[in-house]
């Protein structure tokens, strides 16, 4: 402790917020501690105007960054072979402020129509009141890729392994045609997870995560990272790329392209910027139970994957069963793509229909099977230790219209599956038993 802040030197208030703690004192935990604090003591005024102006890189202010939440860069970037990384939130605030920092003033943005519904919803809606139209286009039909870049466009988006109905992207693709166009390409690898892909090695130039999802693993805490790979050069073009290769006023000016170059000038303007001002700022206990849950993020991966599945190949053989969409199964349109970029493993998010028209009987029938599941449990969520289903046309692509989700691949009859860690045996059985009362 502080001389100044020993017993009887000072008064007990002072003691009662001082005793006991001098700021930067190494304590060599073998574990990343949660450093739960809002801000920073500053070595002095000139330390702390020169971590303001971003000449010193250091612990600012929590919401910008905390020592754990560094941790968490550092360790997804790693994962995903990616140079730096931006931890916020939520998975939405990944995908939200980087888009926002790629797009900046009168960008525009071609997604995929195979998308998280409300990744859609971010898009289609908050991006328009922002004035940054988004087309959205079968992500699997090459020319339409094409054909929707415009001038304008600063960015393509897709997810690795789509949610929920678990299409494969064709990375390398759709990556060749953004750089034909001088744009990067930014993948949601929230589902494939870095241990299954890692988009950066085919050509994708920003990988974003819901880490609330995988990388957690546990299902208690919200966040998102957004890495760059570090290979897109915006100094290329520096005129399609004012925000980085231009003057940055409120830092008197300077070049953030300059100062930092390429892997890192991204980071520096989603955490000075956007992070910043919107504040999608992730505590540092959430920071912490993520990094808890990464340590055994492959060993996860691998018994999930597995089971997801032994439950598809069950399910694709179940009478009351239409279809099941799991790219793992030889009939899979997307088998091919799973082999090419999945080869330890498809992600254990898929999904299957009931058998039966879609009509006004419809949702009586889907809720009549969820809601007689035992061990399988109803929950807005993937990528947990417990197994999960949810019905995307009422839920989570509930905001979209019947021909987007037509688009991608969602009917009446849909239920989405997210294999956890159970027996799989169990997991079978539950389904079994609950589709029989069709």
């Amino acid at each position: 402790m502080t001389a100044s802040a020993e017993p009887g030197s000072t008064a007990f208030a002072t003691r009662q917020i001082q005793a006991g703690y001098v700021p930067g004192t190494p304590q060599n935990s073998a574990v990343p501690p949660i450093y739960q604090t809002a801000a920073y003591q500053f070595a002095s005024l000139a330390d702390a105007a020169d971590l303001f102006a971003l000449r010193q890189a250091g612990n600012l202010y929590s919401r910008n960054a905390s020592p754990t939440q560094q941790v968490l860069e550092e360790r997804v970037a790693a994962l995903e072979g990616g140079v730096s990384a931006v931890a916020v939130a939520s998975g939405q605030a990944a995908v939200a402020v980087t888009l926002l920092a790629l797009a900046g003033r009168g960008g525009h943005i071609v997604a995929a129509n195979q998308l998280y519904g409300g990744t859609v919803d971010l898009l289609q809606d908050t991006f328009d009141d922002f004035g940054i139209p988004v087309t959205f286009v079968d992500q699997d039909d090459a020319d339409a890729w094409r054909t929707a870049i415009r001038p304008e466009t600063r960015a393509l988006f897709a997810e690795s392994v789509a949610n929920p109905i678990a299409q494969v992207l064709d990375i390398r693709l759709v990556a060749d045609i953004a750089h034909s166009a001088g744009v990067p390409l930014v993948i949601d690898n929230t589902v494939g997870t870095p241990f299954l892909v890692r988009p950066g090695e085919h050509g994708a130039d920003f990988v974003v995560h819901s880490a609330t999802k995988f990388l957690s693993g546990h299902g208690t805490s919200l966040g998102g990272v957004a890495v760059d790979q570090g290979t897109f050069d915006f100094g290329a073009e520096p005129e399609r790329w004012p925000q980085f290769t231009g003057p940055y006023p409120r830092f008197g000016d300077l070049v953030l392209w300059e100062r930092f170059g390429i892997g890192f000038a991204f980071a520096a303007l989603v955490k000075s910027k956007y992070v910043h001002d919107l504040g999608p700022s992730l505590s540092p206990f959430n920071a912490w139970q993520i990094l808890q849950g990464i340590e055994t993020l492959d060993l996860r991966v691998s018994r999930q994957s597995a089971s997801a599945l032994a439950v598809a190949e069950h399910l694709a053989q179940h009478p009351r069963v239409a279809a099941v969409h799991h790219p793992g199964l030889a009939g899979n349109p997307w088998h091919g793509l799973a082999g090419r970029y999945l080869p330890r493993g498809v992600p254990s998010v898929f999904s299957f229909d009931l058998t039966g028209p879609e009509d006004a009987g419809t949702q009586e029938r889907v809720a009549q099977v969820i809601d007689s599941l035992n061990v399988i449990r109803l929950v807005a969520n993937i990528g947990d230790a417990r197994s999960m289903v949810a019905h995307p046309a009422s839920m989570t692509h509930s905001h979209l219209s019947p021909a987007q989700r037509a688009a991608a691949g969602i009917s009446l009859n849909t239920i989405r599956f997210s294999a956890g860690l159970e027996d799989p045996a169990d997991l079978i059985a539950d389904l079994d038993q609950a589709l029989a009362r069709l």
